[in-house]
């Protein structure tokens, strides 16, 4: 998925959650086309409540290949309006060329990111942070810790995966080695520039 359709994802995750029914055709569709796995559908019924599966059907798009939001666009035929608005605010966004992006100064991207930074980025990124995380140096073991010790919070999971890199690697944890992560994973490099701000 590009960074403009995980953004708009991201943009839009609340209203998807309240105005989106997963459990039906949409999730079918998804798994009919190959986007989901037979445990990504289990996973996301095992949630309690229709926002929180909508939740976690919003959390695995974004790594589900370049297909996902096409696909997730068509299994949306039950809810045309909410179709015709993602396919129109689409059309609206424009993301970032990376080489478009303003680039930091060497003294900002040698400084170790604040906690303060670290939640801002934390409020940004979507389902692709397990793949920055492990770009970043972490293991799936310390992923899973996170998961765990924040089983119903996606902000708190990235923020301590966040600080636990931060912790490990000291001096080495740069804002230029979050961005290159972001870079690797294919991010939206324009949220280092948020974290900034």
């Amino acid at each position: 998925m590009d960074a403009r359709d995980k953004q708009l994802l991201r943009s839009m995750r609340l209203e998807l959650c309240t105005e989106v029914l997963v459990d039906g055709v949409v999730i079918q569709h998804l798994c009919q086309e190959g986007i989901l796995t037979d445990s990504h559908v289990q996973e996301i019924k095992a949630q309690t409540t229709t926002q929180r599966k909508n939740m976690m059907l919003l959390d695995i798009l974004p790594t589900r290949g370049p297909k996902a939001f096409d696909v997730f666009l068509d299994s949306l035929q039950e809810f045309p309006w909410v179709k015709d608005k993602l396919v129109m605010k689409r059309k609206e966004m424009t993301v970032q060329d990376p080489a478009g992006v303003t680039e930091l100064a060497p003294p900002v991207l040698e400084a170790s990111p604040t906690d303060q930074q670290l939640n801002r980025l934390a409020r940004r990124l979507g389902a692709e942070w397990e793949h920055m995380a492990l770009c970043l140096g972490l293991s799936h073991t310390d992923i899973y810790r996170c998961k765990v010790q924040h089983p119903h919070n996606l902000q708190s999971q990235i923020l301590a995966a966040l600080v636990l890199w931060r912790q490990r690697q000291g001096k080495a944890a740069t804002i230029g080695s979050l961005q290159a992560s972001l870079l690797t994973e294919e991010g939206d490099p324009s949220l280092i520039h948020y974290m900034l701000e």
